[in-house]
């Protein structure tokens, strides 16, 4: 398998390989002992734990017809933010237990991480 990092820290396969299949698997995610692995199509990136400044859920509102009415699927993500609050990914995630389950995971290995939407995200409110 092939891995790519998100960031500037690279790291060998092999390292990469063996945490991998160690890691805590919740939907697309995996949190290994150093780095938040996640899938997009085929490939498998990373990201180090400490290059995470800032992570988040960002819940989309999809409208649906259904056959007795009008509803909102509600579409669960992880986004993952660098320095500067730059995004670096979003990973949809399976649901709202699994995201729930995810950021207390993540508080617990990224304690120095701030979580909750950027500031400027809130004043637009």
């Amino acid at each position: 398998m092939r891995f790519y990092p998100m960031t500037d820290a690279s790291v060998e396969d092999s390292q990469l390989d063996s945490e991998y299949k160690t890691a805590r698997e919740i939907g697309k995610v995996r949190l290994g002992e150093l780095r938040l692995y996640f899938r997009s199509g085929l490939k498998t990136y990373y990201i180090p734990y400490h290059d995470i400044h800032r992570l988040f859920r960002r819940v989309l509102a999809v409208p649906a017809k259904l056959c007795c009415g009008k509803g909102d699927f509600e579409i669960e993500n992880l986004v993952i933010c660098g320095p500067q609050d730059q995004e670096l990914a979003q990973v949809q995630l399976p649901g709202k237990k699994a995201a729930q389950i995810l950021m207390k995971e993540l508080q617990e290995r990224v304690p120095e991480a701030e979580f909750g939407r950027p500031p400027e995200a809130k004043a637009a409110e």
